[in-house]
């Protein structure tokens, strides 16, 4: 029996996963090529990376799942986290190396008369959400969280941009993240099937640094996108592959451009196996950006146990 084995880490799920689920999204495929005339894409000579590439992400803790005295109507649940968004600035002749970092605390709640809570480890500011029946308390309240966290990633991404001619890579979809200019989302996983059989087999036959052709996908909201494989060993045929896009709000050209830009930015990036799990798709930038913004959160155990003392204090 032959087979092959992705170098993903499957404690992450796996980097093709949900892929066989067929998005509902309409995509059109024939925005820089026709439909029958899709094939891999090689690398532009002709463009040149940027001097100055961002990479922004964030990361989450839950520290305590709490119950929050809700007056009348009893005890609310509530989320205690610890969250941090960073860009890492990777220039010409310089490396790596941070520019920003934003880390919270906060505390999440449908209660509506919720409090800072305040602890040794630092201040959990309060986040109330409304309830709603059609969503149960602890997705709602995790969905509240990240979507504080995206916009920490947003503030983060606006403080660091200091050059003209920088590229900005989202660890992530694009989504909300539209208006920054000279911006790509770096997608890793593949939840959704956005191409039909004919286009999806050129996904399996780039080689390393080829994309497909740019497609508008259309929606809840609408990007331009490709698909690109980072160079990596010889496996499945999504193998280091990932998605990326960019705002629908770019001219075509300004979308072909950015798809060129990528091929020539990104695989000098890719990590390798042997040093990071998830290799190829995890960045080496934001691989270690992921590292330090954990380390900035603190020790949870000394979160844990300063969210015990306060709660006997109120």
């Amino acid at each position: 029996m032959r087979f092959s084995v992705d170098p993903w880490d499957p404690s992450y799920g796996t980097s093709d996963e949900g892929e066989r689920g067929e998005s509902t999204a309409d995509v059109e495929a024939g925005v820089e090529v026709a439909a029958e005339r899709w094939r891999p894409i090689g690398i532009d000579r002709s463009v040149v990376a940027p001097p100055a590439v961002l990479f922004v992400d964030g990361v989450r803790r839950v520290d305590a799942q709490v119950w929050v005295d809700d007056g009348a109507d009893g005890a609310a649940p509530g989320l205690c986290a610890s969250y941090a968004a960073g860009v890492v600035c990777c220039c010409d002749n310089e490396g790596g190396h941070m520019v920003e970092s934003i880390v919270r605390h906060g505390v999440f709640t449908t209660a509506v008369d919720a409090e800072d809570i305040a602890t040794p480890a630092g201040r959990y500011a309060a986040h109330v959400t409304a309830a709603r029946p059609d969503i149960a308390p602890m997705q709602l309240l995790s969905l509240a969280l990240q979507r504080d966290l995206a916009e920490s990633e947003l503030v983060a991404a606006g403080r660091a941009r200091e050059r003209a001619e920088d590229l900005l890579v989202v660890d992530g979809p694009l989504h909300g993240r539209e208006k920054l200019p000279r911006t790509i989302g770096f997608i890793k996983t593949h939840r959704s099937e956005y191409l039909q059989p004919p286009l999806r087999t050129v996904v399996g036959q780039l080689a390393a640094g080829e994309r497909t052709p740019v497609f508008r996908i259309a929606g809840s909201w609408e990007r331009y996108s490709w698909y690109l494989r980072l160079p990596c060993p010889p496996g499945s045929p999504w193998a280091g592959v990932v998605r990326i896009e960019c705002s629908a709000d770019l001219p075509v050209e300004g979308a072909i451009l950015l798809a060129s830009v990528s091929q020539a930015t990104l695989p000098r990036f890719a990590s390798t196996a042997y040093k990071d799990s998830r290799a190829p798709q995890n960045l080496y930038p934001i691989g270690g950006l992921e590292r330090e913004l954990r380390r900035r959160l603190g020790d949870q155990r000394l979160c844990y146990r300063g969210l015990r003392r306060a709660a006997t204090s109120y």
